[in-house]
């Protein structure tokens, strides 16, 4: 079977990589209410064709850029972001032969699981019951 992702990820290079992501959820953690806030004050506004000129839509514009900036970073590395509120990922992997996800999520402190590709979360497995860490 062919691979699907052209980047793989070994364990260390995912965790290396761990400090890196956690400062990404953190930015993007800061800017999501943000724009969430705007969005509704701009929103119906913009639907009615008002022009939006001001430090506020100078501010809403940068945050969307920011978020847009951070979800590149992920995509450029291959790094599957499946959900940003919760800070869940996914790194390409190949695990005996297959290639896998390894799984994370901001509220860990290592990884430690993984998943096939057609699988999610739910179909996530401990590295340690089957392989060595």
């Amino acid at each position: 079977m062919p691979l699907q992702f052209s980047r793989h990820y070994t364990l260390a290079e995912a965790r290396e990589l761990l400090p890196t992501v956690r400062g990404w959820f953190a930015q993007m953690d800061a800017v999501r209410p943000r724009v969430r806030e705007a969005e509704e004050v701009f929103g119906p506004r913009l639907a009615a064709g008002e022009d939006l000129g001001g430090p506020a839509t100078i501010a809403f514009v940068r945050d969307l850029g920011q978020l847009h900036d951070l979800l590149r970073k992920f995509h450029s590395r291959n790094i599957q972001l499946k959900d940003p509120e919760r800070g869940l990922v996914d790194f390409p992997a190949q695990l005996d032969g297959r290639e896998v996800f390894l799984c994370w999520e901001k509220s860990e402190a290592d990884i430690t699981h993984w998943h096939a590709i057609d699988e999610g979360f739910a179909g996530r497995q401990s590295l340690w019951d089957s392989h060595e860490g």
